[in-house]
């Protein structure tokens, strides 16, 4: 099991646990929008990170997103699963003929 795995199943476990016991327990109490809002101010410390150019501290800020992108999904009840499914199904596939596949 990899490490992003563990994480995802350590986020399904607080769902339901209590807020004042655990970090995860109390951003999904917040709510999905609470959740949301919480992955957008970490990606917006990424892009910040990337364009200063410190190696360290964009990978800290990396992992933050992706902690903050699995609750935030968790809070929809969208698996780490079905994220993984979902980029299986577009391997093989160049990146411009999978965005024209989405036009109306």
């Amino acid at each position: 099991m990899s490490a992003l795995e563990r994480l995802a199943a350590t986020i399904a476990a607080r769902q339901g646990a209590d807020p004042e016991s655990s970090w995860t327990a109390k951003l999904l109490a917040k709510g999905p929008e609470k959740c949301a809002e919480k992955f957008g101010e970490e990606a917006i410390e990424a892009v910040i990170e990337a364009v200063k150019g410190d190696k360290a501290r964009l990978t800290s800020e990396a992992a933050d997103v992706l902690y903050h992108l699995l609750v935030m999904c968790a809070a929809r009840g969208v698996t780490l699963a079905e994220i993984e499914a979902e980029l299986a199904r577009r391997e093989g596939t160049s990146g411009v003929a999978e965005k024209a596949a989405r036009q109306p």
